[in-house]
């Protein structure tokens, strides 16, 4: 069995999941007539990273699929693929600035029941379908045990230590884990103040669960991961108000202490990948990343705003839940029998439409459902 654990990954369980909400929703800077500004370029850096974790995945990660290795195939496209795994880390960057977003305003039930309805039904869809296919060809990945596939139909396969039915749910858990710890924030009510004090309690306790190497404070705090999401929080709050001098230490910092754990995310990618790449460009594209959201939060891409983007947006978390596993086999079959300077851009094309279906046939129905069902049944609960 080809492992699919993450390059990030440090305990059995392979973005961002991505950032969840479409980046227009629930909160943006209210321009001149109290329209709100959609944040288009959000869009488009998502799509960018989830095609990023694709490229890794079907061109530098070492699955098995392809018939030779990749790199003798496609001799170009692979020393950039292999960088591909940068994509989770502009997932959660992206998921700090729309979470904060799309939290304002809103009850910690609210954005529970927003959360829940946001990111089940294409999962659930997902890891049906995963396990289905894999089940029907298992040429590059065992087929998951049923018990496998109920446990991860909960998304809590990691914490349990269930194998995950694809190696790209790891991320899910992160962000699970991220959301949980804002949810107090959103409790007591999110405010300005709030928010930095949020942010600057996090970093704090991130850094003494490193420093004591307690297992349980790095499973609660994420010192790996965390930078990310405290780093799109405070770009948020440059975008909603205005920069200042807290909120550009808060980016900095981030930033600073991000670049020093990609050494070691790193060496993991390559183990996955089996060959070594360059670390000078790992750390060029994170601060890339830094400077594309911080372009968003000051206003600068006012002008991306072009139709195509916002339907981009709604394709990059299927499109990460189906690509990997489904992706494989269809190599392995296909392999041989198709060019593969055909059979690459076909795949991702066919993973898109898929996304796009699941986006329109799944999501949208389920999550207008499951909220009505949800709202419904905590009125039941508070009357009694």
């Amino acid at each position: 069995m080809h492992s699919t654990l993450p390059v990030q990954q440090e305990h059995p369980g392979q973005p961002p999941a991505p950032a969840d909400d479409r980046a227009g929703d629930d909160g943006g800077r209210t321009g001149d007539g109290g329209r709100r500004d959609r944040l288009a370029a959000l869009d488009g850096l998502r799509l960018a990273a989830a095609l990023m974790v694709v490229a890794y995945h079907y061109v530098a990660f070492d699955s098995g699929a392809w018939s030779v290795p990749a790199r003798t195939l496609f001799p170009t496209a692979h020393l950039p693929a292999s960088y591909g795994w940068l994509g989770v880390q502009l997932f959660f960057l992206i998921s700090g600035f729309v979470i904060c977003m799309s939290c304002w305003g809103k009850s910690a039930g609210d954005f529970a029941l927003a959360r829940v309805a946001r990111l089940y039904p294409a999962y659930w869809f997902a890891v049906l379908g995963v396990a289905l296919v894999v089940r029907l060809w298992p040429s590059v990945n065992d087929a998951p045990a049923l018990r496998s596939v109920a446990v991860n139909l909960t998304m809590l396969q990691d914490p349990l230590g269930v194998e995950p039915v694809d190696g790209v749910y790891w991320t899910l858990w992160v962000e699970l884990r991220f959301y949980l710890l804002f949810a107090l924030v959103v409790h007591r009510g999110l405010t300005y103040r709030r928010a930095v004090g949020f942010c600057v309690a996090w970093a704090f306790a991130a850094v003494v669960a490193e420093a004591s190497e307690n297992g349980t404070l790095r499973q609660i705090l994420m010192p790996d991961d965390c930078w990310y999401f405290i780093a799109g929080i405070a770009f948020y709050l440059m975008h909603r108000f205005r920069p200042n001098p807290v909120l550009w230490l808060l980016v900095g910092g981030s930033l600073f202490i991000a670049q020093y754990d990609l050494l070691a995310a790193q060496a993991r990618a390559e183990g996955h990948m089996g060959h070594r790449v360059p670390q000078w460009p790992t750390a060029v594209l994170v601060t890339l990343f830094f400077l594309a959201v911080m372009a968003i939060a000051l206003g600068w891409t006012r002008r991306v705003n072009w139709r195509w983007l916002p339907v981009a947006g709604t394709l990059t978390y299927p499109l990460y839940l189906l690509h990997e596993r489904i992706g494989w086999v269809v190599i392995k079959h296909a392999d041989g029998r198709v060019p593969p300077h055909v059979l690459l851009p076909a795949l991702v094309a066919v993973m898109l439409l898929a996304a796009w279906l699941v986006h329109r046939c799944v999501e949208r129905p389920l999550a207008r459902r499951i909220k009505d069902g949800m709202r419904r049944a905590v009125r039941e609960i508070r009357n009694g």
